[in-house]
């Protein structure tokens, strides 16, 4: 489904300094695949996920998705950020219809698939309220609906959950576990927590400081569907730590960007 072969992406600053921000990515991910990212603040992951979704171009290397190179934003590619980013003068239906509208979708077909993805993900009843009126776990979850709405193949979601409270980040993994294994989409999170990447990733990527490469890929043995007893199971902490060790021997041990302790 995606392929980044020799990624490289180099800034440059106004004073004409080169930034280099990504060297040498080369991943490939499955249909139907949830691949989460993790890595130090700073280390290109961010960067990586706006390349993928055609908002930045490469500097070097090849992105294909379906086996056709992205060179700009496609409808089969959805984008959930840390902020809902809901305009507050449209009701959560109006909102979560708003990528339909600007790609010109038969709308009568939209608001019913906006409908039943709203009950999806426990919004029904809440169609005609305003952002204000929504907690941040709602207005988020009102946001992966938006994402959706256009049934794209991929989503990618950065840091989708860094602004919430650790009791609703808890509750928001079980309900993008359930939406993914429902509606059957390839998934790519990029994460600061540790144990939020394991918990949700069939692999987990782990980055280096910048520039940006590829520290080590981990495939997550633990089985699904996974409930958050599972993170007091022997095989979870074991995978987490050795991702908490690879940290370490990158001189990250103290970087608080990266959180070992819970979902947060």
């Amino acid at each position: 489904m995606i392929h980044i072969e020799k990624l490289d992406k180099i800034f440059t600053t106004v004073r004409d300094e080169r930034i280099n921000a990504l060297s040498d990515i080369n991943l490939s991910v499955s249909e139907g695949e949830f691949v989460t990212i993790v890595g130090p603040s700073g280390c290109g992951k961010s960067t990586l996920l706006k390349i993928l979704a055609g908002l930045t171009p490469a500097t070097r290397g090849n992105v294909s998705v379906a086996g056709q190179p992205v060179a700009a934003p496609r409808r089969d590619i959805g984008m959930v950020f840390q902020n809902a980013i809901l305009f507050p003068w449209r009701t959560i239906l109006d909102n979560v219809l708003l990528p339909a509208e600007v790609q010109g979708r038969p709308m009568k077909a939209a608001r019913s698939r906006a409908i039943d993805l709203l009950k999806m993900v426990g919004l029904a009843g809440f169609e005609g309220k305003y952002p204000a009126e929504l907690s941040g776990g709602m207005q988020q979850r009102a946001a992966i609906t938006r994402s959706l709405v256009c049934d794209p193949s991929i989503l990618l979601m950065d840091e989708p959950f860094g602004a919430l409270d650790a009791m609703t980040r808890e509750q928001m993994n079980l309900d993008v576990q359930r939406i993914w294994r429902e509606s059957g989409k390839t998934i790519i999170l990029i994460t600061h927590s540790i144990p939020e990447a394991v918990f949700l990733g069939d692999r987990v990527v782990v980055m280096s400081p910048r520039p940006g490469r590829i520290s080590e890929i981990i495939e997550v043995t633990t089985p699904r569907p996974r409930g958050l007893d599972v993170m007091g199971e022997p095989e979870f902490g074991r995978q987490t730590s050795h991702i908490r060790k690879l940290f370490y021997r990158m001189g990250n041990a103290d970087d608080s960007a990266i959180s070992g302790e819970g979902i947060s």
